[in-house]
């Protein structure tokens, strides 16, 4: 599997009774580990017995610092160096389940920075049936930077998974990307524009939301969408319907990272020669027991197998048409 994950960061994960804003206060634990959400698709890539590359901008800075993360969890990461520093993302846990993440824009990179970066992402192809986008594009990159990718994995027969949002998103639809995965709140925010983006979140249309996100990214030209609804589950296209499928209840420690936890599973799945609509549901269930990890990311291959087991069928959502997307 090919990750490519342009805006890589230090994530520090702090766990904490409660925050109080405007408070000093002293965290029971802190850790600190590679980040972006392509690197967590690259753990769950590892964690199935399948070797991930990720390829992504290094800020000089921080070089020697992100490949000593790289190394002590065995990623291979391998990239462009651009000059400044990489972001950092600050993940806070508290005991009551409430989750609050503080994402840094990341080092600034030119066009010219991207098309070195472009050749490297071919180089990679010949050993890899699957490129992943993943994330946001550092400051200064061209809205269609995911859809370049699209448009030369397309042409090498690779097939392409963008999990993104906004222009950035609609850029690699039109550019013809196989599968797009985002959340809730990051296709709201092509389809009808901004919201704040929960964790995990809740109402009771978060199914008909999902399902309207889904048919309005097929009706956009994607060739199949899955939309994560955090805990919930996840609708995505089938058959020209829209399904719905329930995530397992699990025991939640960490949820960030479940939505690129989804994509590994599927891309695996797929790779293996499932089924759209099984690779869809096997990403789901991934999702959830990535959710039982501390780690972003992180997941234990026998929770899968056995969430897997007793996972709830499928339902098919009649009330929505999708349009036939020409191949």
């Amino acid at each position: 599997m090919l990750i490519v994950n342009p805006n890589i960061c230090t994530d520090r994960t702090i766990e904490i009774e409660e925050l109080l804003v405007g408070h000093v206060q002293r965290p029971r634990s802190g850790a600190t580990t590679l980040g972006g959400k392509g690197v967590n698709v690259a753990r769950v890539a590892r964690a199935f017995g399948s070797r991930a590359v990720i390829v992504t901008f290094l800020p000089s800075h921080d070089e020697v610092r992100l490949a000593a993360l790289a190394q002590d969890e065995g990623a291979t990461l391998t990239g462009v160096s651009v000059q400044g520093e990489a972001r950092g993302a600050t993940i806070i846990l508290e005991d009551s389940g409430r989750v609050t993440v503080l994402n840094e824009p990341g080092a600034r990179v030119t066009t010219n920075d991207w098309e070195k970066l472009l050749v490297m992402v071919q180089s990679h192809f010949d050993a890899n049936s699957t490129v992943v986008c993943s994330g946001s594009l550092p400051p200064g990159s061209p809205a269609n930077s995911y859809g370049r990718v699209v448009e030369l994995a397309r042409d090498r027969g690779v097939r392409s998974v963008v999990d993104s949002s906004g222009e950035v998103l609609d850029e690699a639809i039109k550019a013809g990307a196989d599968i797009v995965s985002p959340n809730l709140s990051e296709a709201e925010t092509l389809l009808v524009g901004g919201r704040p983006e929960n964790v995990d979140p809740s109402g009771p249309d978060v199914v008909d939301r999902a399902a309207r996100a889904v048919t309005g990214l097929i009706q956009r030209g994607a060739r199949h969408a899955i939309v994560s609804v955090g805990s919930h589950g996840a609708a995505f296209d089938t058959d020209g319907r829209v399904a719905w499928c329930a995530a397992p209840v699990v025991n939640v420690l960490n949820p960030i990272g479940a939505g690129d936890s989804l994509v590994g599973g599927m891309v695996k799945a797929l790779e293996d020669g499932q089924s759209w609509e099984d690779a869809a549901r096997y990403g789901i269930v991934t999702a959830s027991a990535s959710c039982e990890d501390r780690l972003a990311g992180g997941v234990d291959l026998a929770r899968v197998r056995t969430l897997a087991m007793g996972l709830a069928p499928l339902h098919v959502l009649d009330s929505y048409l999708l349009p036939k997307v020409v191949a």
